[in-house]
């Protein structure tokens, strides 16, 4: 007898990677551990030095990752070998790896600040050391480190090569330098650890080949062994005697009836075992393809022998995202990888649904070249259990995701169990505690029921909630609501006591914090309006009561909407906080300070109420507030206006005095601002005649009470009529023609103004229309507008509506625009011009060079004309020193010089003298507009004109 010679089995190569991957899963909870003990570490040492927000969000973050490796490794750890195989294991711990690595290189970029060198030796030194143990632990699986080791190592390191500082340069040389070393140390361990796995592998294979060999040669032996045996025995029988043979015939007839009788009870008792349990069990010749299966309606809702055909009638039915798994399992039995098998999969059940199986089965028919011939098995319905498995799942999620702490006692109180959030609130981690009896961890708080005391009550109501003040591990108190339930068994004896509970400090807090914020001022932290009304009235209840005297001033900062326009929100906001700190400091602590509204203050004075101490505590506030202010890059001077009234001087009430002293602060506003002024009788009138107006105002545009006048733009060259600048009149019912002037600033504080530049909009393109075509001449019409018109995110859309209802040309529209409205930093603003452009609409600068001169926005904006303002056109008159007119001479020549350099046109607002006129000829001006020419006239006899200078 001859042995084949034993040669060194291949190692199949799926083998090779399933041993690859379950040595990186035994050991791919550790790193995270180390990478979240870093996090813990490096709290302490970045708290006092960078955001707290952003550093607590960065370590939740790596706790979240450290809780998902977990959850990945007990998922892998409890997969089948053929699911651990797929490409979604390491793909998902190689992504968590990239995102650990991002976290750990993150803290360095933003969290340490790069000129602490004291800082950044230890936070350096510290995620070095935790970096190089993770990379060794990922070493043997060069991807997995690398997808850790980049983001941690290499992207710090190149931050901070490329820093300005002292030491970050040399800080990134050095995590170079380390990051090629370690690199050049990953690959050899890589390398070998690889080549060992291999050879452990093929030297396995080896000894399984040689123990096979051992086995099969012992078999061989035995039953050689056996034969001869037998053989012997069968001669001797023969040589013994015939009639011994016959005897021992008939013996063996029996003894075969006799097991053919048990054989067939067994049968029958396994068919009855068979039926009770609903155990399917089929036979499947492979090479007919024919299936024997049992309880079919049972498992699939199929009638019985509706399955002839393994691949024409089950196989269909597999869940196609189960398909792969079932089909390798297979092949893998049949490939003599494993002596039987057992899989868990979906089908589809007649009824559509889809149900799970369990299937058991092996290999009882090969043929001489070790193919499968026949299989046999058995096959159950496991949904019900699954879904228990499922269910179980959820319970345990929802015990351990919740944010209420959970804990299981026995009868006698000791702890059971606790889930994460017990250990989050408590301070306590779970093997502390658990087997421990549960405690009453504040013994000196009084009307506490203990955890017996509760026990007794619970022997009678099965819940109990309440709320309780407990304890953390630190000794810190904290409220707590506490809910108690009782779990009894069949026989109705308490087994368990689930206890939930609630930290209710973060709700104490945020109820101290609501109850702040409804009685102050969140920008400023002054009382706000509610809590200046309430103690307003009391200070009027306390003075009427005793006899005494008192005084509200009301203080209201000048131009703050001007400031808020021009620097933005955010400016404006910490002037707002600067003010209320210096108020403040100059407020005696028995007087109440508070903010009414966005730069409106109120200070009651209770004490020293004569109008000598008055007016010196107004002038004191004024003096204070005139001080400068630095806030950014912008250094600030700020007035005020105030108001004062007095009780019972001239007020009766809390209601009476707010209304005076606004009353008193609006006409000191109205006198130029930077003073104050006491209530006198004389006052009302001013502003209700304002109020009036305002609700007049509301009324003319409601009923179209508004109209239009034009005033002509001369074109010099042509000497021609070819533009007009619309300027809005309010036909007052009672008043008569109104000026802008009288109404303007009330449309510009209301926020009527949007709706009054719409109307002048309409109005001035349906006007142009009519020139347009209709005649006789078309020409473009200018129009104002206001910087809240601007601000409007559909203002753009708005115009383009107008143009396409009045059907007026775009090019014959111009909109005046200050210099301080190109100055606004509103994304609103520039997009809405930059949408102006495009639809062909023309824009000018009005009043140029009176405000914030810059050619930075006439290069910034499409500009296309220049109106230089008439204050210095005034100047050219003969009346005028001579030095003055050369000087506003030689500003206008370079206007006009630098805007036809530009290519833009230029417009001379406020002529009204020949002289001017020649001298604007002489120097080229484009167009001129003032009373010379025209004063604004309506729109018939702006026609009038248009006709005149079209036949000339």
């Amino acid at each position: 007898m001859t042995f084949a010679p034993i040669t060194q089995p291949a190692v199949p190569r799926q083998h090779l990677r399933l041993r690859a991957l379950d040595m990186l899963f035994a050991f791919a909870r550790l790193p995270q551990w180390l990478i979240m003990f870093n996090a813990v570490a490096m709290i302490p040492l970045l708290w006092a030095h960078t955001d707290h927000a952003g550093l607590l969000g960065w370590a939740a973050v790596l706790g979240a990752l450290t809780l998902l490796r977990v959850m990945l490794v007990r998922r892998y750890q409890s997969a089948s070998d053929s699911q651990r195989v797929r490409l979604r294991w390491p793909a998902m711990l190689i992504l968590g790896n990239v995102a650990s690595g991002l976290c750990l290189g993150w803290v360095h970029i933003a969290l340490v600040p790069a000129d602490n060198f004291m800082l950044q030796a230890p936070a350096y030194a510290l995620t070095a050391g935790i970096t190089l143990c993770v990379s060794v632990i990922y070493a043997f699986r060069y991807v997995a480190f690398l997808a850790f080791t980049v983001p941690a190592w290499l992207m710090p390191s190149l931050y901070l090569l490329l820093q300005n500082d002292a030491s970050s340069p040399y800080w990134g040389l050095m995590g170079s330098i380390l990051f090629c070393c370690l690199l050049m140390g990953a690959a050899f361990i890589n390398r070998s650890l690889g080549l060992a796995l291999q050879a452990s592998l093929h030297n396995e294979q080896l000894a399984a080949r040689l123990e096979e060999s051992r086995r099969q040669a012992e078999d061989l032996n035995f039953q050689l062994t056996q034969e001869i045996q037998q053989r012997r025995q069968a001669e001797q029988g023969l040589r013994d005697s015939h009639g011994v043979l016959e005897e021992r015939v008939a013996l063996r007839t029996a003894e075969l009836e006799q097991a053919s009788a048990a054989l067939k009870s067994s049968e029958a008792q396994l068919t009855l075992a068979m039926n009770a349990s609903q155990l399917g069990l089929w036979d499947w010749n492979l090479e007919t393809d024919e299936v024997v299966h049992s309880h079919l309606e049972e498992i699939f809702g199929l009638p019985p022998g509706s399955v002839t055909s393994m691949r024409a009638h089950l196989s269909p039915r597999v869940h196609p995202d189960d398909t792969e798994m079932v089909r390798d399992t297979l092949v893998s039995h049949m490939q003599m990888r494993t002596g039987s098998y057992r899989i868990e999969y979906r089908v589809r059940h007649a009824n559509g649904q889809w149900i799970w199986v369990e299937d058991s089965g092996r290999a009882v028919e090969r043929d001489a070249n070790g193919r499968v011939r026949r299989m046999i098995g058995t096959r159950r319905d496991i949904s019900a259990r699954k879904l228990q498995d499922e269910q179980a799942q959820l319970a345990a999620t929802v015990f351990e995701a919740t944010a209420e702490g959970i804990f299981i006692l026995d009868p006698d109180l000791r702890i059971l169990t606790v889930n994460n959030a017990f250990s989050v609130i408590t301070g306590y981690a779970a093997e502390e505690v658990l087997g421990l009896p549960i405690a009453d961890t504040n013994k000196t708080t009084k009307n506490q029921l203990s955890f017996k005391a509760l026990r007794d009550i619970l022997q009678n109501n099965d819940r109990w909630e309440g709320e309780r003040i407990s304890q953390r591990r630190s000794g810190e108190l904290y409220p707590q609501w506490l809910q108690l339930t009782v779990v009894r068994n069949v026989n109705g004896n308490v087994t368990h006591y689930v206890g939930f509970f609630a930290d209710l400090s973060v709700r104490r807090q945020t109820e101290e914090q609501l109850q702040y914020l409804s009685s102050h001022d969140s920008l400023t932290e002054l009382a706000n309006r509610s809590m200046f009304t309430q103690s307003l009235q009391e200070s009027t209840a306390r003075a009427r009561q005793h006899g005494q005297k008192l005084a509200l001033m009301h203080v209201d900062l000048d131009r703050f909407k001007h400031i808020n326009d021009t620097l933005g929100h955010t400016v404006a906001d910490e002037l707002l906080r600067q003010v209320a700190l210096r108020l403040r400091e100059i407020t005696p602590e028995h007087d109440t300070l508070a903010r009414l509204s966005a730069d409106e203050f109120v200070i009651i004075v209770e004490q020293d109420t004569s109008r000598e101490r008055l007016e010196y505590r107004a002038s004191t506030v004024l003096e204070f507030l005139r001080l400068p202010l630095s806030i950014g890059e912008h250094e600030l001077v700020v007035t005020a206006s105030i108001g004062i009234s007095e009780f019972p001087n001239s007020a009766r009430d809390s209601l009476v005095m707010i209304t005076q002293a606004n009353q008193a602060m609006q006409h000191a506003k109205h006198l130029g601002g930077n003073s104050f002024q006491f209530f006198t009788e004389q006052l009302p009138g001013y502003s209700l005649e304002r109020l009036q107006l305002e609700n007049q105002l509301r009324k003319a545009l409601d009923e179209d009470q508004l109209i239009v006048y034009y005033q002509p733009k001369l074109h010099l060259a042509s000497d021609r009529i070819q533009g007009a600048e619309a300027l809005v009149r309010w036909q007052h019912p009672e008043q008569g023609l109104l000026l802008p002037g009288a109404f303007i600033d009330i449309a510009e504080e209301t926020g009527m103004i949007v709706a009054l530049g719409d109307a002048v909009l309409t109005k001035a393109c349906l006007q142009a229309s009519e020139w347009y075509h209709r005649g006789p001449a078309p020409i473009c019409v200018a129009v104002n507008l206001s910087v809240q018109q601007l601000r409007q995110s559909n203002f753009a859309a708005r115009v383009q509506q107008i143009l396409d209802h009045s059907q007026l040309p775009a090019s014959l529209l111009e909109f005046e625009l200050t210099e301080s409205m190109l100055l606004e930093h509103v994304d609103a603003v520039a997009e809405n011009i930059a949408q102006l452009q495009q639809m062909g609409i023309r824009l000018a600068i009005d009043d140029f060079g009176t405000g914030y001169s810059s050619l930075a926005y006439l290069k910034r904006f499409p500009i296309s004309t220049l109106k230089i303002d008439r204050a210095f056109i005034g100047e050219l008159e003969e009346q005028v020193p001579q030095s003055e007119r050369s000087q506003d001479a030689a500003i206008i020549r370079a206007i006009i010089a630098m805007a036809h350099s530009l290519d833009l046109i230029v417009v001379a607002e406020g002529v009204e003298h020949d002289g001017q006129l020649e001298f604007l000829k002489e120097h080229l001006c484009d167009e001129v507009q003032g009373y010379l020419i025209s004063r604004p006239v309506s729109a018939a006899d702006f026609t009038a004109l248009l006709t005149e200078s079209t036949e000339v």
